[in-house]
């Protein structure tokens, strides 16, 4: 199933921001590092991970945790291992 890039972005803010609630999705630059947009601890990166492979079915190992730094990384990993 493709989704189109503006789609499949403004589902990963959704579900970012079913974890961090006070995230301003309108302000946010998707080269910016997540984390200068929102205070996410560990636990909370984890459950947004969980969440990415809940709702799109993707595996995403341990190994590729430190790639996704960025709104674009997360969006370019998901497509990739969508499509």
């Amino acid at each position: 199933m493709k989704t189109d890039r503006e789609t499949l972005q403004k589902d990963v803010l959704q579900l970012l921001s079913a974890i961090a609630p006070e995230l301003e999705t309108d302000a946010m630059k998707p080269d910016q590092p997540l984390r200068h947009w929102v205070d996410l601890d560990s636990m909370d990166w984890l459950n947004f991970l969980v969440s990415l492979h809940e709702h799109y079915g993707v595996i995403i190992p341990e190994s590729n945790y430190a790639k996704l730094v960025t709104l674009n990384d997360v969006v370019n990993y998901l497509q990739k291992k969508r499509i």
